[in-house]
């Protein structure tokens, strides 16, 4: 197992575990997916080695983005203080192995500058909450964007 940055090669599989991680949350939550994203925005992470992969052998396990700042949500950082995880969809594949715990782990190591790891959720996924929680995130709140 590997955490690397994506490249611009990855930006189809990219794309294909975002589509499936919607297809999963429209059928568990059908009040809330994740927009469609601009591959114009997916590109510019990719350049600005803000997305990354998990990689088991030669397969994509995971993918997700980080950013240093989120107005729309966080309106109160100051995009110093915190790393924000962004979008994680794992392939099917490798579902139920817990990269939620490998990838906050990592973060720590590639943030060790900042004082918090931030993640969101789409919707009031309770499920998806309480796994953070179970991971050591603190909840704050639903806020609507």
């Amino acid at each position: 197992m590997k955490i690397i940055n994506s490249t611009e090669n990855d930006i189809t599989d990219i794309f294909r575990l975002y589509r499936l991680a919607t297809e999963l949350q429209k059928e568990k939550f059908p009040e809330n997916q994740w927009p469609e994203f601009d591959k114009t925005l997916i590109a510019e992470e990719v350049i600005d080695n803000r997305q990354f992969k998990l990689m088991i052998g030669d397969k994509i396990a995971c993918v997700w983005a980080i950013t240093y700042s989120d107005s729309e949500i966080w309106k109160e950082d100051d995009g110093i203080s915190s790393i924000f995880i962004h979008r994680i969809a794992t392939n099917p594949s490798f579902r139920g192995n817990n990269y939620i715990k490998i990838i906050v782990e990592w973060a720590k190591n590639f943030a060790q500058d900042k004082k918090f790891i931030r993640m969101d959720t789409c919707g009031e996924n309770q499920r998806l909450i309480q796994h953070y929680q179970n991971c050591g995130f603190e909840f704050l709140g639903i806020k609507k964007t």
